[in-house]
């Protein structure tokens, strides 16, 4: 037995016992005539004592021989500590050594294993394994895991099925890069890595499983930033004979759960906002409503006077920001190069000031009066005090650039508090985008969205304005979740491949498997799947879901820990029947 009690787990009540440990030596501290040593593992960290009135003279110079993160062993009895420790459970009691066992010594680590580590993220990814040792890494695995753990219990207790569906599988158009599998039995093919289990969580409904889940590994080629990753997990889930109001609540019940459980937060609404109405109002289809800061659309009351900025501009919009009309010029300066900046790529921004004494100064004075600044306050909301900051331009541009500052703002204001939870559901997508470069339509979510009822015979007349059977929840801003009532019939999804460019035969060819199964008697059915690493981050209190991944990648699709990706040899290239052609 290598250890009788944790590190995390000896109390006042356990004086006089005697114990057996080992961990991992946080540190040492060397008096010469007393050594001590904090023992850690996973659970907490314990105090030990070697004192050469006390202990055995050979196991006082073993202990000085101890350095950070070696494995040992120790047995010994428990003792009340005379400099008490109130900033750990463990902080009464040390353990007074007896006998001491090196099970394996280490090197000195490439950065402190402390919580606040002298360590960059780059040298920790390398040395994730180490890394993991720290509080905050290993806190947040192990929050993963009780996120992970309701779930299962939630969805079970709901009659759900927990069903795997396989890795590898045929490649399709579901919007992103597939990752490729070559095959060494069938010469010339490759499987893909399933982007989702879509059709085959389709496919268990057709097979009558009426509630599926599971927690499943999903691959996308894309780029990256700190919200996603080639790999991801998916909290995957079906249910057949369910319209979509039947799925939104069970899901808002799931929700509702891990808040109560997990962050022992109470949430009873969830609204429900239109796609349309989310664009309007906030710029992006993932508004975090936990503070204003709403669209103020302002065509009818800016475009009368000679300002040609906003008069050729398809949209003016602005939001006020409140209690920043204090703002100096050198600090709005900064603000206007912010949003100047390639990443949100706006050419400048207007402002007003909304003084106290209810008068207005804004950067367009020359062109405006104060009748006209006191509609603009009206329609964006603005109260004295307030900075109403506006921009113009193309629609979908400019509303993306404000939502940008929008956000900005929330955050430089302390308004995106991590422990205030503010779901949401966003209704009726649009079906289809429309890709400006091709100039054709693509699906919005994936080819098996079903239409909202009775629209199906817009698709040939006015596919743009063809509403799509689906929803995402959204919780801080961020999209946590998102499904959508599928096709459940073969001549309606032959007609969705259709308006998506597919001919008869590349239906077939990509999805025929699935059009077979509609024909024997495929139920109604829909379905959603939550983002498990950015939902578990977001209850976590963070967004970067790097930090609640045990092994990530880098931002370049890396895993520095064990160099991958990696070239394969000649021998396994010939195996699989490859060459490779490399750009120079």
């Amino acid at each position: 037995m290598y250890r009788s009690h944790s590190c995390g787990e000896l109390r006042a009540s356990h004086i006089n016992t005697d114990v057996t440990l080992s961990g991992w030596v946080q540190k040492s501290r060397d008096k010469g005539f007393m050594i001590w040593v904090d023992l850690r593992d996973r659970y907490g960290i314990t105090q030990l004592i070697f004192d050469e009135e006390r202990t055995p003279k050979s196991i006082m110079e073993q202990a000085q021989k101890l350095g950070r993160e070696f494995v040992i062993q120790v047995k010994g009895t428990v003792i009340e500590r005379e400099s008490k420790n109130k900033n750990i459970p463990t902080g009464d009691i040390e353990v007074l050594v007896k006998e001491l066992t090196i099970l394996n010594e280490s090197k000195l680590p490439p950065f402190t294993i402390e919580d606040e580590t002298d360590g960059g993220e780059e040298l920790r990814m390398k040395y994730r394994y180490i890394d993991i040792r720290r509080n905050p890494v290993k806190n947040n695995l192990i929050f993963r895991s009780k996120v992970t753990q309701e779930v299962r219990n939630f969805l079970s207790n709901q009659g759900f099925i927990e069903v795997e569906t396989p890795y590898l599988i045929k490649s399709t158009p579901e919007g992103a890069r597939d990752f490729v599998v070559p095959s060494r039995m069938n010469e010339g093919q490759f499987y893909a890595l399933p982007q989702s289990p879509q059709t085959f969580k389709q496919l268990l409904m057709v097979g009558g499983m009426d509630k599926y889940f599971q927690i499943v590994k999903c691959f996308r080629d894309e780029d990256l930033r700190a919200d996603r990753q080639p790999e991801f997990t998916q909290i995957d889930c079906e249910m057949a004979f369910v319209e979509q109001e039947d799925i939104l609540n069970v899901f808002e019940d799931l929700t509702r759960h891990l808040l109560k459980e997990v962050n022992g937060v109470e949430v009873e609404k969830f609204p429900r906002m239109l796609y349309d109405d989310a664009m309007r109002l906030y710029g992006n289809d993932k508004p975090d409503i936990r503070f204003g800061m709403q669209f103020g659309e302002l065509n009818d009351v800016a475009q009368h006077k000679d300002f040609g900025v906003f008069n050729n501009a398809e949209l003016v919009v602005g939001i006020a920001v409140p209690d920043a009309a204090s703002y100096t010029r050198k600090e709005i300066d900064k603000l206007i190069d912010w949003v100047k900046r390639p990443q949100v790529g706006a050419l400048g921004m207007v402002y007003v000031k909304c003084n106290e004494d209810g008068t207005y100064k804004s950067s367009v004075d020359k062109f405006y009066d104060q009748d006209d600044l006191a509609k603009w306050a009206e329609k964006t909301g603005a109260k004295a005090g307030d900075l109403i900051c506006i921009l113009s331009g193309d629609t979908n541009k400019v509303r993306a650039q404000l939502s940008a500052l929008r956000m900005e703002m929330a955050e430089r204001l302390g308004l995106r508090k991590p422990n205030e939870f503010a779901p949401l559901w966003v209704i009726d997508f649009p079906l289809l985008e429309l890709d400006e470069e091709t100039g054709h339509y693509h699906a919005m979510h994936h080819p098996f969205t079903s239409p909202k009822p009775g629209q199906i015979e817009l698709l040939d007349t006015k596919p743009g304005d063809v509403k799509a059977n689906a929803y995402d929840l959204v919780l801080n801003g961020n999209e946590i979740g998102g499904g959508s009532i599928r096709i459940h019939d073969k001549e309606t999804q032959a007609i969705m491949l259709k308006h998506l460019g597919f001919s008869e035969e590349e239906a077939k060819a990509q999805f025929g498997f699935l059009m077979d199964a509609f024909e024997y008697g495929a139920p109604p059915h829909g379905g959603l799947a939550f983002g498990l690493d950015r939902l578990v981050a977001i209850l976590g209190g963070q967004e970067t879901i790097r930090d609640f991944i045990a092994f990530p990648k880098n931002n370049g699709g890396r895993d520095v820990m064990i160099d991958a990706p990696a070239p394969i040899d000649d021998e396994q290239l010939d195996e699989l029947n490859l060459s490779l052609k490399l750009n120079s």
